[in-house]
């Protein structure tokens, strides 16, 4: 999985005609890059679950199903001061520690309506109304992939992956809602960016043991979604068409599947994989937390960035 990614994101990377990687611009930044600030990430106990480990297990699964809504969160119920991201997942965290973990048949017959009970939203608004539609659809799916090939278990789930980051991808990957995959002028271009980020959670939460020992962690790409892509176009080291930073300067939406969009994911991934060939020593998955958190400025939340209504970021 993960060499077909990298493969695919630079022949897209050859062919893009919205998005392009500066390439004098990707040697001077790496070059002033503080390699320091890229040092593996820590797990955040203040959004994220703590405890029983089965329960800390089944929140960073859960969590990672419904990681995505980027394009609709100008439309959610933010919590003060928090992000979209931050409201998802200290809303569910909360769930967490008051009711225990939602268990595979729990997950199997959530409604729109007690999925926006769990998050702390209401139906009212239609595009929130459509994002808690999306996160029932995807947490039931989860639930009846637990119950069918793992008897309910997230453990068992987990436990398939035999210590490989990439085979729980896989496995993952196996339910529609992770199916990040999209069609470029007759290519394949999977980006599986929650497929991807799952193992990396669950390294973080249980500290590179147990459940979170993964032997090629190493081996993941970025995450792709829309907050990395839009910090190295801010940071100069992407470029896009001018028609298509109109567009997002004017908060148009940009369809999924569309070219400009895969260009965008596609082409900030491929240059990230660039990236971590001029800084030895750093992974692709070190590269994304310290690109996203860098993304929490107030320069990068300044400027626009790409939205899109997808269920993949």
């Amino acid at each position: 999985m993960f060499s077909e990614i990298k493969q695919a994101c630079a022949l897209v990377a050859e062919r893009a005609r919205f998005v392009s990687l500066e390439p004098d611009a990707l040697v001077a930044y790496a070059a002033n890059l503080d390699t320091s600030a890229l040092s593996t990430p820590g797990y955040d106990a203040a959004h994220h679950l703590t405890g029983d480990p089965e329960a800390v297990l089944a929140f960073n699964i859960t969590l990672d199903t419904v990681n995505f809504g980027s394009g609709y969160f100008p439309h959610l119920l933010k919590r003060p001061g928090m992000s979209g991201y931050f409201t998802v997942a200290s809303a569910l965290k909360d769930y967490f520690e008051a009711h225990g973990p939602l268990s595979a048949d729990e997950l199997c017959a959530l409604t729109p309506e007690r999925t926006a009970a769990v998050f702390g939203q209401d139906l009212r608004e239609p595009v929130r109304a459509e994002l808690m539609r999306h996160f029932a659809e995807a947490l039931g799916q989860l639930g009846s992939y637990l119950s069918e090939r793992f008897g309910g278990s997230f453990v068992r789930l987990v436990e398939a992956a035999e210590g490989s980051a990439e085979r729980l991808a896989e496995l993952l990957a196996a339910m529609p809602y992770f199916q990040d995959v999209s069609e470029y002028g007759g290519l394949a271009v999977p980006l599986f960016k929650r497929a991807q980020i799952t193992p990396s959670d669950l390294a973080l939460a249980f500290d590179g043991q147990g459940w979170g020992a993964f032997r090629d962690l190493d081996k993941l790409t970025i995450f792709a979604d829309n907050l990395v892509p839009h910090v190295l176009r801010v940071d100069g080291v992407l470029r896009y068409a001018p028609r298509l930073a109109e567009r997002i300067g004017a908060g148009e939406l940009i369809a999924a599947g569309s070219p400009e969009e895969i260009e965008i994911r596609a082409v900030a991934l491929h240059t990230a994989q660039k990236l971590t060939e001029l800084l030895p020593g750093v992974t692709a998955r070190q590269l994304d937390v310290y690109l996203w958190n860098r993304g929490q400025g107030a320069v990068y939340k300044a400027a626009p960035r790409h939205r899109t209504r997808t269920v993949f970021y």
